[in-house]
């Protein structure tokens, strides 16, 4: 949502295209879902404050929590899934992992808010980003912990962060998981990003748009990726940025 769907601060053009994109979406028949990093609250505070759309269905917290709306448009949990999340990392506690990775000084546990049951989210040093994934990285396996680091750097703060979620989930897991429970053809989908946290989606192979606000780096590694695959027609990286470059990729797949 940040830096994609949400128009970003002070871009008039962004706002404008929101109706646009919100016009194109309706003519072409095509559902929205908003795959973020944020937790449900979050996302519905920016649902009112920036006048988005409610989707049908909610992927949030980096993958590690799925929302279907329900009666009066109330967002319920899917359970199946969270059950699903819990298989996969059996009786450890996160509480464990948080107190092993104390001995970081550097590493700032985010707000409330931004922590989920199986997500486990950090700030850090921009500058010490690298070093410091290496550290959890070895930490964790030396815990035997069944945990995962994705790591972005934060387009409007220049923060690092950083979120640990069970092995092998990210965004893209959450989306195929919704896929195959849904019964939805995944070859009809198409994914827009901006960061770090959005590659393992983008590179998933379904029809992807980089914005252009992206940082270069990860507009990079998504073509290398669909070079490497030999995907055609697969990707767009836009120019415009935000919610002006998520519309002018999906104008380029509809046509």
């Amino acid at each position: 949502m940040d830096g994609t769907f949400i128009p970003l601060d002070g871009n008039e053009q962004n706002r404008l295209d929101l109706h646009e994109l919100q016009l194109e979406l309706d003519r072409n028949h095509i559902a929205l879902m908003y795959v973020t990093g944020r937790h449900l609250e979050l996302v519905l505070d920016a649902v009112r404050s920036h006048g988005l759309p409610s989707p049908p269905w909610m992927i949030c917290d980096v993958g590690a929590s799925i929302y279907q709306s329900g009666d009066a448009g109330k967002y319920v949990l899917v359970q199946g899934y969270t059950d699903h999340l819990g298989q996969l990392v059996g009786n450890h506690d996160r509480n464990r992992i948080v107190q092993s990775l104390d001995q970081f000084g550097n590493l700032e546990l985010q707000e409330d808010e931004k922590q989920s049951r199986y997500k486990i989210s950090y700030y850090c040093d921009a500058a010490t980003l690298n070093k410091l994934v290496t550290a959890i990285k070895d930490q964790l396996s030396h815990d035997q912990a069944p945990y995962r680091v994705i790591d972005s750097i934060d387009p409007f703060t220049g923060r690092g962060l950083i979120d640990l979620l069970p092995t092998g989930v990210s965004k893209a897991y959450a989306l195929q998981w919704w896929a195959s429970h849904t019964g939805t053809d995944q070859a009809s989908i198409t994914f827009a990003g901006d960061s770090g946290n959005d590659l393992a989606a983008l590179t998933a192979g379904y029809c992807s748009i980089v914005v252009g606000n992206a940082d270069e780096s990860v507009a990079a590694e998504v073509r290398r990726v669909h070079d490497s695959a030999g995907w055609t027609n697969r990707l767009i990286i836009a120019k415009a940025h935000a919610t002006s470059g998520v519309l002018e990729g999906l104008r380029c797949f509809v046509r």
